[in-house]
């Protein structure tokens, strides 16, 4: 029993796809973006924009800064 436990995640960890993405039978990529001369590859389509993925920032500080007035940092109203 332990060993068909152990071996479960091997063969699902075998089963990925290693072959090019094409569409589905019966189905085409999406047309080409407006001023584009071809369409995009799938390799392209599945790329992320920067706003989807930005670049982190691991800039750290090294001293205390005074902050800011904020002008929108009120007090609760009652």
């Amino acid at each position: 029993m332990k060993r068909l436990v152990c071996l479960v995640p091997l063969l699902l960890g075998a089963c990925a796809q290693t072959a090019d993405l094409e569409p589905a039978p019966g189905q085409s990529l999406p047309p080409a973006p407006y001023g584009a001369q071809d369409p995009l590859t799938p390799e392209e389509l599945l790329e992320l924009d920067p706003q989807a993925a930005p670049e982190r920032s691991v800039e750290l500080r090294r001293e205390s800064e005074e902050r800011e007035d904020d002008p929108f940092d009120l007090p609760p109203e009652r």
